[in-house]
């Protein structure tokens, strides 16, 4: 975990499947890039929203 790292919730829809997954990471910009490492080009991603604290 890095400094200044946040919690992003990431909705994607894979092969027709809709699926939603933490991400940490620092921006919004570096939780899609580490989906589309992690997933790869048939990954479509549908939102990413930061994670609120309770």
């Amino acid at each position: 975990m890095r400094c200044g790292s946040k919690c992003f919730v990431v909705e994607m829809e894979i092969q027709g499947e809709k699926k939603r997954e933490s991400i940490i990471a620092r921006t919004p910009v570096d939780a899609r890039k580490t989906v589309r490492i992690e997933y790869g080009a048939e990954a479509h991603i549908l939102s990413v929203r930061e994670e609120k604290k309770r």
